[in-house]
C-alpha cells in the first residue's frame, strides 16, 4: 500500500515541480526553497523503489 502511494507521487511530481538538471541548477547557488523540491523528490524517489 505504501509503496503504491509513493509511486502514484513519483508520476506526479513530474508534473508538479521543475526539473532542475534540465536547468543546469548549480547545487551551491540554489535557494532553500529549491534545496527543498530537491530533497522531497529524492525523499519520495528513494521510497517508491523501497
Amino acid at each position: 500500500m505504501k509503496k503504491q502511494v509513493f509511486k502514484i507521487l513519483t508520476k506526479s511530481i513530474k508534473f508538479i515541480f521543475p526539473s532542475f538538471t534540465k536547468k543546469r541548477l548549480d547545487i551551491s547557488k540554489a535557494s532553500k526553497f529549491q534545496l527543498a523540491i530537491i530533497g522531497w523528490r529524492a525523499f519520495v524517489t528513494k521510497n517508491s523503489f523501497n
